[in-house]
């Protein structure tokens, strides 16, 4: 490698880091400002109604959809989470996929009986998304929702997802899923996700919301269409309905929230799931980098692509910058030594998380970071090499919900049909 082709790489990876992370959001910022400002302008102008009509008494049929394993640690919390939301009786309905968990969740799960939910044991262990797809053909709802068994929702969640699709226009609404620490301190994760949260109310602004989170968003019954090689079916699902010229909309009220995962360690082993999921739907759906699409294709590069490449942009980086400070150019060491103490302040975090602390104030950002991009590129790793399978293990939880079966909210459920649990 020649330095004019170690410049060109250093460039092409700094820029490309720095328009996802911070240009991109900036621009997103500015453009929602200029659009609300219009907004307000035509409002002034016309003295119009400049709040949506509201959409009465609109409550269409629901069918919540959780596909659980092994979740004895939470289940009896995320049923009676679940009875508790308020929505028109006769109107919900909650469908529960058990995929042939191997621990207590069939025990606790039979403890609790109510009219609205149905129960189906799974023989042979599958995956999350064969499990919701086979839930999706049991039901007529015209809305289907979904969440996680952890993810505990806020009451009224599902008429906040619901109130949309009084728009013929609007095929899917995600809301907003909170991370909250079960000790007394705020985990980086929560951290990054405030950041996105900030990010996809932005592109709500803007039209061109990229995907949902699996805890807590909703599709039209009749737009359900998966492919069963998906694994982030969160992501891409909401993006087939997008670019089949549906709305995708942004509601931060539809509250759900979890708890961060324990450690690092079990929270790197869903990243790295994950990424095998993002690379998949990067080379499975070329269609996403349509430029014809407009904003949608611009957010989709520029908050997805992007961040999916960012681990050989960031090594990459390093490496031209490390070739460039070689052969005596003062400005690329300092560049280089910038990015070697940033990679040591994570490495130190690591320890630390290892030896059983929490990353410091000084080390927490770099480690959380590299770590993130660690596990996309071990996501690439898995995907390249075929070893991504639609079947994973649960993320550890807090064991509080497990010790006492729930309590029955209604007794004498219906009988379940065949192919529900016993």
């Amino acid at each position: 490698m020649n330095s004019r082709a170690a410049l060109v790489l250093f460039w092409v990876s700094a820029a490309a880091l720095a328009w996802s992370y911070l240009l991109y959001p900036l621009l997103m910022f500015l453009l929602a400002a200029l659009r609300q400002v219009g907004r307000d302008l035509r409002f002034i102008l016309r003295r119009g109604n400049r709040r949506n009509r509201p959409a009465g008494d609109f409550s269409p049929r629901v069918a919540m959809l959780v596909a659980a394993y092994n979740e004895a640690a939470v289940v009896g919390e995320k049923l009676r989470n679940t009875a508790a939301l308020e929505y028109p009786a006769g109107k919900m309905e909650f469908l529960l996929g058990l995929d042939s968990p191997s621990d207590s969740t069939p025990e606790l799960v039979r403890a609790f009986s109510h009219p609205a939910m149905r129960v189906f044991y799974f023989a042979t262990r599958r995956g999350k998304l064969a499990v919701l797809r086979d839930l999706a053909g049991l039901t007529n709802a015209d809305i289907l929702a979904f969440s996680d068994a952890n993810t505990m929702l806020e009451p009224d969640a599902l008429r906040r997802l619901t109130r949309h699709f009084a728009d013929p226009e609007v095929g899917a609404v995600c809301g907003e899923l909170r991370v909250v620490s079960p000790g007394d301190h705020t985990p980086l994760e929560s951290l990054y996700w405030r950041y996105e949260v900030a990010l996809k109310f932005l592109e709500n602004r803007m039209n061109c919301v990229l995907g949902a989170n699996g805890a807590v968003y909703a599709v039209r019954r009749d737009l359900f269409h998966v492919d069963p090689r998906w694994i982030v079916e969160d992501f891409q699902l909401p993006m087939e309905i997008r670019f089949a010229g549906h709305r995708v909309v942004y509601d931060p009220e539809a509250l759900g929230s979890e708890e961060a995962a324990p450690s690092f360690s079990s929270e790197f082993r869903r990243k790295v799931r994950i990424g095998a999921g993002d690379y998949l739907c990067l080379f499975t759906s070329p269609h996403y980098l349509n430029p014809l699409r407009g904003m949608p294709a611009l957010a989709y590069v520029s908050h997805k692509v992007l961040r999916w490449m960012g681990p050989l942009f960031l090594v990459t980086a390093w490496a031209a910058s490390a070739w460039l400070a070689a052969a005596g150019n003062p400005a690329y060491l300092a560049a280089f030594a910038a990015q070697t103490i940033f990679y040591l302040l994570a490495l130190a975090g690591f320890f630390r998380e290892r030896g059983g602390q929490k990353a410091g104030r000084f080390t927490g950002l770099p480690f959380y970071f590299a770590g993130m991009n660690l596990a996309l590129l071990a996501g690439l790793f898995r995907f390249l090499t075929g070893q991504q399978q639609g079947v994973w293990n649960a993320t550890p939880r807090g064991a509080t919900a497990a010790a006492t079966p729930p309590t029955a909210a209604v007794a004498d459920a219906k009988a379940p049909s065949q192919g529900e649990a016993p």
